[in-house]
Formats: C-alpha cells, sequence, structure tokens
C-alpha cells in the first residue's frame, strides 16, 4: 500500500477520520506506522485500537516524527489543535486535510515554518459513504505537493472511495457542493419518495423500504454498469408508460427537478465560499 518508512499521525480520531484508518490498516499498514491524536476515545476509534493495536495520545507527543499528518478535526476546532502539532512536524510533512471549509491558506498560517516556507498541503473533501468504503473524494494539492507526495495523499485518500484531483481550490468549493453534500441530496429523496408512496396508500414501513432499496439499487446500477445515467434513465422509460408521466413532472424545465438541483448544489456551494472566509 505505502513505501514502508511512512509515519502517519491522525489528528482526530471521529467516524471518517476512523472510516480512513480502517481501510488503511485493512490494506496491510503497520500498526506501528500510525498515531492518532485525539482528547477522548470514541466508540469507532476504540474498536479499532483493539483490533489492531496501533498508538492513541491524548496530545500530540514530541516523539513521533510523521511523514504525512491527517487532519481530521471539525473545522472549528482547528485553531486549538494546530499549533501543538506545529512542533512534531518535519519540512517535508505532508499535510493531508479534510476539514470542510478550512482553506490551504487557513492551514498555512498556522503550520508554515518560522522561515514562512509552506509546507506541502493537500485539501480534500471525502464524503459520508466513505464509512462503508462506497465514498469519492476531490482533493487539491498545493504547490510544494510534488508528484510522488500526491501519489502518496492519493493512496490514502483512496481507502474510502475513488479520489478526483482538480486543479484550483476553489473547485473544492464545487465538489463540497455536489458530493460532499450530495448523500444528504439522496437520502432527502428517499424520504420524499416514502411520503409519496403513503400517500398513494402504501404503509409507511413498506413505502420507505422500497425507497432505500429503489435508491440504493439505482446507485449501485450507476456504479456498475457503463451506460451513462442519461441511458439507464432511458432504459427504464417505456413510450407513454408510467415512467414517462412521472418523469414529465420531474423533468420539467421551469418547475421540475433540473432547475431545483441547480439551485440546490448552488447555495451549497456559495455556503462553502463563504465558510472558506471566516
Amino acid at each position: 500500500m505505502l513505501q514502508s518508512g511512512e509515519r502517519i499521525l491522525v489528528l482526530g480520531g471521529g467516524n471518517m477520520g476512523c472510516a480512513l484508518i480502517g481501510g488503511w490498516l485493512d490494506a496491510g499498514l503497520a500498526p506501528e506506522a500510525l498515531l492518532v491524536v485525539d482528547p477522548n476515545r470514541g466508540e469507532a476509534l476504540g474498536k479499532l485500537i483493539e483490533r489492531y493495536g496501533f498508538r492513541h495520545e491524548t496530545e500530540t507527543p514530541a516523539d513521533f516524527a510523521p511523514t504525512v499528518a491527517l487532519l481530521a478535526v471539525k473545522p472549528q476546532m482547528m485553531g486549538d489543535a494546530l499549533p501543538p502539532l506545529k512542533a512534531a512536524l518535519s519540512p517535508e510533512t505532508l499535510i493531508v486535510s479534510i476539514a470542510a471549509g478550512t482553506t490551504v491558506a487557513a492551514l498555512s498560517k498556522h503550520l508554515s515554518e518560522a522561515d514562512g516556507h509552506e509546507r506541502p498541503i493537500v485539501r480534500a473533501m471525502p464524503n459520508t459513504p466513505s464509512l462503508i468504503g462506497r465514498g469519492i473524494t476531490g482533493a487539491y494539492p498545493n504547490g510544494q505537493v510534488s508528484e510522488e507526495r500526491r501519489a502518496v495523499a492519493d493512496t490514502l485518500l483512496a481507502a474510502s472511495g475513488p479520489v478526483e484531483w482538480v486543479d484550483s481550490e476553489a473547485l473544492i468549493d464545487s465538489v463540497t457542493s455536489v458530493s460532499g453534500s450530495g448523500p444528504a441530496y439522496v437520502f432527502h429523496l428517499a424520504e420524499c419518495m416514502a411520503k409519496a408512496g403513503e400517500a398513494m396508500g402504501l404503509p409507511a414501513d413498506l413505502a420507505m423500504r422500497l425507497a432505500r432499496h429503489t435508491v440504493a439499487g439505482a446507485g449501485e446500477l450507476m456504479i456498475r454498469s457503463d451506460e451513462t445515467p442519461a441511458k439507464l434513465r432511458q432504459n427504464v422509460t417505456s413510450p407513454n408508460g408510467t415512467t414517462q408521466a412521472g418523469l414529465e413532472v420531474l423533468m420539467d424545465d421551469f418547475t421540475g427537478l433540473p432547475p431545483l438541483v441547480e439551485r440546490t448544489v448552488r447555495a451549497a456551494r456559495d455556503r462553502a465560499v463563504a465558510l472558506s472566509k471566516d
């Protein structure tokens, strides 16, 4: 998975951090090459420690020299969490951040060396399906990240699903609005389908099972198929059939899903931009 000699410090042992940690260890990362720093030992972290026996500290120790530091704490905690970490880093330590709304400039402000030299930083945005190894991550490297270190970041982030690299940090906000926030849109679609089914007379529990499995199954079909989503939609739609009747409502240019989804994604993107400036 990684070259021997890589030493990974994970700042934050929450669900997303643990999802990545579990993927690394399952892929063969040596437990002694890993240190997790978190004031708390949550259930997910505790289970991983019991299974693999890697090191956990409540504060950043001075005796662990990481080649990679994964920042997996909440954005509002960065101001307190990063200064103690800085002393443990070498100039070559690769910083990988999965904190939403925290820019490379903000990270550099806390972590740059005394002479102002920037560290290699990758800003990444995974999504919640990463918790089951079915996520997708958008990533952006600053100018100090070499091709070799970018490959290391790619390997680490790919533990939870595919990694897509963007050329502009601003595009991370767009990634956030599509795939980062996207699972919530899909979950709400399932909610709406279930409520509509219930309104049509289905028992509530049956309507929800139908909606959940339909959304999950359709998503899996898109992943496994070589066809575009548009073609898959056409395959389901018989002329003058029930699906066409529903799609005529859903695909209306003014009142249907296309303009609604565009407004939804744009609102999420604009909020991501605002958070990055806070």
